[in-house]
């Protein structure tokens, strides 16, 4: 018997012919495999799988926002030593650029809230808007950028504003010191004795809390030439009764470290 010999064109025009086929093959109307029933059949059993998911996650996410009130946390706990992050004054040369960012805290702004007495707890009702006691920006004497454009930084003597995040104590007090080096840096504090009043905590969220802003308390270091050119440490840390702000496990336990270095 004698075998037929392939010429190389007609193998490559049969296997251009299967790999058409695989894609679309007209003798039985099939798309990469699967007629257009089968096809339609797929893609309507994935339009109802997904869109069941779908359904449920919106209907669970609904479910979950029923429970949710817009003013109180759902769970909450009291944290035993409040956070306490500085921040350095954004400086913009000569230019008032930097006094936009306090802005809520101008007098201006602050008169709009209720004039509370220092030392009182004020216990919130159950209304939606919650009291807003006032934070002055003049509060912060020589530390509130008023008098001084450049927070003290110009004449080597720089404001550092701290802030915390809670105080559930009856007074809580930014106590600040030099930590390295045998330099005694003498420190003011604005407002005075950099306490940070109870009366403006809780913080019950933008919604009730319409007009809060978060009490401040600057911190001036008061270098002097011999200060100048040496890198101080400087440690913040909160104290009041009860609170715990020294903890082996845990050195930024309710208190920030920051260094300062001036030169002239």
């Amino acid at each position: 018997m004698s075998k037929k010999e392939e010429k190389p064109g007609e193998q490559k025009n049969e296997s251009e012919s299967n790999w058409k086929h695989a894609i679309y093959n007209p003798n039985t109307g099939e798309f990469v495999g699967r007629t257009a029933s089968s096809w339609g059949l797929i893609l309507l059993f994935y339009l109802v799988f997904y869109g069941f998911l779908a359904g449920m996650f919106t209907l669970t996410m609904w479910a979950m926002l029923q429970t949710l009130d817009d003013n109180v946390p759902k769970y909450s706990d009291r944290v035993p030593s409040p956070g306490e992050p500085p921040q350095r004054p954004r400086i913009h040369g000569t230019d008032d650029a930097h006094i936009n960012k306090h802005t809520p805290y101008n007098d201006t702004e602050q008169v709009k809230n209720e004039l509370c007495l220092a030392g009182q707890y004020y216990e919130q009702d159950g209304s939606d808007e919650k009291k807003v006691c006032q934070f002055r920006r003049s509060s912060l004497g020589f530390c509130s950028g008023l008098t001084d454009s450049s927070y003290g930084y110009r004449e080597g003597q720089p404001c550092i504003i701290v802030k915390m995040n809670r105080c559930v104590f009856s007074k809580c007090v930014c106590v600040c010191v030099c930590v390295q080096g045998e330099s005694q840096v003498q420190v003011q504090y604005f407002p005075q004795e950099g306490r940070i009043d109870r009366m403006y905590f809780p913080y019950y969220g933008k919604k009730a809390h319409v007009g809060y802003v978060q009490p401040l308390v600057g911190v001036k270091l008061m270098l002097r030439k011999e200060d100048y050119s040496k890198e101080l440490m400087v440690e913040c840390r909160v104290e009041g009764s009860d609170l715990k702000n020294n903890d082996e496990r845990d050195k930024f336990l309710g208190r920030v470290s920051f260094r300062v270095l001036v030169t002239e």
